[in-house]
């Protein structure tokens, strides 16, 4: 903090590198580093000076951008499909959307563990499916929807665009009677979006 302000105030705004105290004085909790037994703050926020605990602490002004990473589970929507990879555009992380979107692409053998011979058994356009991401290659984003939560949460029919409803394995569309294949979360038609 600037000399000039008092040590007492609480809720400056501070930038990464600015003094926030000494050691003997305070405690360094989140947001703050310690270099030669001076705490400074390592993000752009606000200072939060508890002189009841004797802790020094900076949150956030700047949230952290999302993006996902591998481990992640992911929400998207299928753009398109070939015979052995499906392109999803991710929407969602988790519980919390996105306000850009990122590219996914779903490859056959990361479908399920038994064998898939072609991704149009898998999904179609326009479906909106859960996937876990597996790795990232050129700022493309791998997944694989092998677990029975992950899959296709909501579907269409190819036909009519009506939303399909799930009989055991098979998809049925109770607007023209198409049926259809899918490979469907445990929680079809539950997610919320």
């Amino acid at each position: 903090m600037n000399p000039q302000r008092s040590k007492q105030e609480s809720g400056l705004f501070v930038l990464p590198g600015e003094r926030l105290g000494v050691i003997e004085e305070f405690t360094p909790d989140a947001g703050t580093y310690v270099k030669d037994g001076v705490i400074y703050s390592k993000i752009v926020g606000r200072a939060l000076l508890d002189l009841m605990n004797r802790r020094v602490s900076v949150f956030p002004l700047v949230r952290e951008a999302m993006v996902p990473k591998v481990g992640s589970m992911v929400t998207g929507q299928v753009s398109h499909i070939q015979s052995d990879s499906a392109a999803v555009r991710i929407f969602r992380i988790s519980d919390k959307l996105l306000s850009g979107v990122f590219s996914g692409v779903l490859h056959v053998s990361d479908v399920q563990l038994r064998y898939v011979e072609s991704m149009f058994d898998v999904c179609k356009p326009c479906d909106i499916l859960r996937a876990e991401v597996i790795s990232v290659k050129n700022k493309v984003y791998h997944l694989s929807t092998k677990d029975k939560n992950l899959g296709v949460v909501y579907a269409f029919c190819s036909q009519c665009g009506y939303m399909l409803e799930q009989k055991r394995q098979i998809m049925h569309c109770p607007r023209c009677g198409r049926t259809e294949r899918r490979k469907t979360a445990i929680d079809y038609g539950k997610e919320i979006l």
